[in-house]
C-alpha cells in the first residue's frame, strides 16, 4: 500500500515521518496521539487563563478542524 502524497504532507505538518514499515493504522494512531496532545496543551492553556473559557470551544473545533485525516477511512488516505 502507498499512501497518498497528500495524506503523507499532512502528516509530516504534524511532525509525522511515514516510514517504510509504517501501516496507515499505526499512522492514524500516532496522529491520533499527537492530536490528544495538542488537545491537552489547549486545555491547560485555557486552564492557565491564556484562553478565556468562553474561547476555548473555538480553540478546540480549529484544532479538530487542523486533523482532518482522523475524520478519513483509511481506504482514503492509499493509492
Amino acid at each position: 500500500m502507498r499512501l497518498k502524497a497528500a495524506v503523507v504532507r499532512d502528516l509530516e505538518r504534524h511532525g509525522l515521518t511515514p516510514g517504510p514499515g509504517d501501516t496507515p493504522e499505526a499512522l492514524r494512531d500516532r496522529l491520533n496521539d499527537a492530536y490528544l496532545e495538542d488537545l491537552r496543551r489547549l486545555k491547560q492553556r485555557q486552564k492557565a487563563g491564556d484562553i478565556p473559557l468562553r474561547d476555548y470551544a473555538r480553540h478546540a473545533q480549529e484544532l479538530k478542524e487542523s486533523y482532518p485525516l482522523l475524520g478519513l477511512p483509511l481506504s482514503a488516505w492509499v493509492e
